[in-house]
């Protein structure tokens, strides 16, 4: 067994979003996403085929749904967002660490 960390690797990046997949099979994906101060596009909405459950590691994030709601998330925060619910990255800290688990 290898021993890995979420952690490690982190760049330093001013801007933008990185992804790395930790697991995938038929039935799940799991991924760390660091997110530097980032928003998604104007106009722009994920609409996704599966559920998904999000958690913020560190740093701080805003998601906005198409319903208006906004949520403020923090570190240790997580909640679960329903496939098709449109929903869009509004604002994140400088450097927030996210574990993304999209169940299929």
């Amino acid at each position: 067994m290898e021993i890995k960390n979420l952690f490690v690797s982190l760049t330093s990046a001013q801007s933008g979003e990185e992804f790395l997949t930790l697991f995938d099979n038929a039935n799940v994906q799991i991924e760390r996403i660091v997110s530097h101060a980032h928003a998604s596009p104007a106009g722009f909405w994920y609409d996704q085929e599966e559920d998904e459950w999000v958690a913020v590691l560190r740093g701080t994030a805003t998601l906005e749904f198409a319903s208006g709601e906004q949520v403020e998330l923090k570190a240790g925060d997580y909640l679960t967002i329903a496939r098709h619910v449109q929903h869009r990255v509004a604002r994140t800290s400088e450097e927030t660490v996210w574990l993304a688990v999209h169940i299929r």
